[in-house]
C-alpha cells in the first residue's frame, strides 16, 4: 500500500518495476523460487532489483543489512522505494515476546535505512519518520 501511495505522489517513478518488485520482495527468502525464474518470468530489472532486496544469509547479521542497502543503492530508484515501504509497514506494534531491547535494534535499523534511502522518496521518508516516532515508545 505504502508503494502506492508514494507512485500516486511522485509519479514520476517506473511504477511497474516498483509494484513488481514490492510483491516479490520476500519471495527468494521465503520461498524455492530462484532468481533465474524470476529473471524468466518478470525480466532483468526485476530480478535485479528483488536480488538486491533479499538478505544474503551467508553473511553474519550484523553485515547483512549494510550489504543490502548498497545493493540497493546500487539499483534504480524504485528499489529504495520498495525497501522503504516494507519498513514502514513492519514497524507495527511488535511481537509479545520481543523486549524493548529488541524493539530498539530494530528502530535503529530502520534509521539505518532512513539514512540510506531517504533520498529516493520524499514521501516515504517523511512516512518512515513519522512512523519511527511512534515506534519509539516500544524501545523502553
Amino acid at each position: 500500500m505504502e508503494v502506492i501511495a508514494a507512485l500516486h505522489a511522485e509519479p514520476h517513478h517506473d511504477g511497474e518495476l516498483a509494484l513488481c518488485c514490492a510483491l516479490l520482495h520476500d519471495t527468494l527468502e521465503d520461498t524455492k523460487v530462484t532468481p533465474e525464474e524470476i529473471t524468466e518470468k518478470f525480466g532483468e530489472s526485476v530480478a535485479s532489483g528483488v536480488l538486491a532486496l533479499t538478505k544474503d544469509s551467508r553473511l553474519d547479521k550484523a553485515e547483512q543489512m549494510p550489504h543490502s542497502l548498497k545493493r540497493i543503492q546500487a539499483q534504480p530508484p524504485e528499489i529504495a522505494l520498495v525497501k522503504l515501504a516494507d519498513r514502514i509497514t513492519n514497524l507495527q506494534p511488535p511481537p509479545p515476546d520481543w523486549t524493548p531491547e529488541k524493539c530498539a535494534r530494530y528502530l535503529q535499523e530502520a534509521r539505518t535505512i532512513y539514512d540510506a534511502l531517504h533520498s529516493a522518496s520524499p514521501f516515504l521518508a517523511a512516512r518512515l519518520k513519522q512512523k519511527m516516532e511512534t515506534y519509539r515508545i516500544y524501545t523502553t
